[in-house]
């Protein structure tokens, strides 16, 4: 490619586990971080790419041909730096095995349009879904009617889950009792999926369902993909702590697809320290805003007035490919703008037709002592059998100090990521100085852990 320059490295056995980008990019004098690429090659090379703008800001939509299955299970979700193909399996053939996948993410950084072509691609492909939007259906709203099951509470979830395990051990039966010992695509059973996004509200310290909703998601994981029921988690966190517990996703995760879209310092920690990333491995960081140079601006000089728009949606890892460290981005999914309905391009990708499968029906997963409860609390449906829980807090009418706590996870974040955390939960615009004050403040009454060489702001643990 013209105007690229390309430099080989030979690296010691075993290749660069860590590197100083920032450092690498003033010793090549490029201001502009992003134009930068670092690959670890095979055997004991690795290789710089300064190419004169990020090759991944201009991506195309994504087309209907990108997301049907081929015939080797995958799909392709965008592309890497060099162009070659981002894919994503979803059906092994020469294994028969349905995948167990993870999509990490920080705020904003594109796992629901990443969801929403994961859903298209498996309505396309004939493959059935049902579907768990924790954000109270508003990540994946286009996917109503679409997917054979959508439901947007815990509890539901919880009682599709049971019915994607009891379906699992079903097929499991069947196929004993006909001899065999794997799935056969369509065969009498079509491939089915569950996903579930926003999965940490379901899996996190103190959610109501957090056992069994780990339980069977493990379970699914453990045994549904032999037989053809997959299981895919999208989260804003990446400790597996927060998952549910690390003993039980980690190893489930290890070995299937794992996309790893922006991150925040404390969410590359937590990854790195559950095992989903090798320590040390070389991946270079995704900026919030790509072709931004860092420079002093003289007096009355004026920025142009999208100087910190964020543009760096759907870059991402794609850890457990064939290129973990390579840096790719998805194709454009659905309209640049937010719409003030459902995306018409969206739409569009789904296309009329009706969705593969059948509901799950909810009601037959009901346990009898939910079904007493439910009565008892004077309710007549499935979702009155849920254990009572208190609504969720309004940011709008919390202290500052209480949106702190509530955003603040078991592991603690650096103070920028919490700043990034605070101002994107709904509530009004926190400032630096605002933070400190009130970091200090929790720090004096003991709820705030005493800062260590990390800098991390860091909950006190219970005792």
């Amino acid at each position: 490619m013209p105007d690229v320059r390309e430099y080989v490295l030979r690296t010691p056995p075993g290749g660069v586990k860590r590197y100083d980008h920032d450092a690498l990019c003033d010793l090549l004098k490029v201001d502009d971080y992003s134009r930068v690429i670092f690959e670890q090659g095979a055997g004991r090379e690795a290789i710089v790419r300064v190419y004169p703008a990020n090759p991944l800001m201009a991506m195309r939509e994504i087309s209907v041909h990108d997301l049907l299955m081929d015939v080797s299970g995958r799909i392709t979700l965008g592309s890497y730096y060099d162009g070659s193909p981002l894919r994503f399996r979803l059906f092994d053939p020469k294994t028969g095995n349905a995948q167990r996948g993870a999509v990490f993410g920080t705020t904003g950084a594109g796992k629901s349009r990443l969801v929403q072509a994961l859903l298209v691609a498996c309505k396309l492909s004939g493959i059935v879904v049902h579907l768990a939007d924790l954000k109270s259906g508003q990540s994946v709203p286009e996917a109503k009617g679409h997917v054979a099951t959508r439901v947007t509470t815990q509890y539901e979830t919880i009682l599709m889950l049971r019915g994607l395990v009891a379906e699992a051990e079903r097929r499991m039966n069947a196929y004993a009792e006909m001899g065999r010992s794997g799935f056969v695509l369509g065969d009498p059973d079509p491939l089915t999926y569950g996903i579930v996004d926003e999965a940490n509200r379901l899996l996190e310290k103190g959610a109501p369902f957090r056992d069994e909703g780990a339980l069977l998601i493990k379970e699914l994981g453990r045994t549904g993909r032999s037989v053809g029921v997959g299981i895919i988690i999208a989260a804003q966190a990446g400790h597996l702590d927060e998952l549910g517990g690390s003993d039980t996703l980690r190893a489930m995760l290890k070995e299937g697809e794992v996309i790893l879209l922006r991150w925040s310092s404390a969410m590359m920690q937590q990854l790195v320290g559950d095992g989903l990333i090798p320590r040390g491995e070389a991946l270079q960081p995704i900026p919030k805003v790509l072709g931004q140079t860092r420079r002093i601006r003289r007096y009355n000089e004026t920025p142009p007035a999208d100087e910190d728009d964020v543009n760096s949606q759907g870059m991402l890892y794609h850890l457990t490919g064939i290129r973990p460290t390579s840096m790719a981005r998805t194709h454009m999914v659905g309209s640049i703008a937010p719409c003030t309905g459902y995306d018409p391009v969206i739409l569009a990708l789904y296309g009329p037709c009706a969705p593969p499968g059948e509901t799950i029906d909810l009601e037959a997963y009901v346990t009898a002592r939910e079904r007493k409860a439910g009565q008892e609390a004077g309710g007549s449906d499935h979702t009155a059998g849920a254990p009572p829980v208190e609504s969720e807090p309004d940011p709008t009418t919390m202290s500052t100090a209480q949106r702190i706590l509530a955003v603040l996870p078991a592991a603690g974040l650096s103070e920028a990521d919490l700043l990034t955390a605070l101002n994107a939960d709904g509530g009004r615009e926190v400032r630096r100085g605002t933070l400190r004050t009130n970091v200090s403040n929790l720090r004096g009454t003991g709820q705030l852990a005493r800062p260590d060489r990390t800098g991390l702001i860091v909950p006190t643990s219970p005792d």
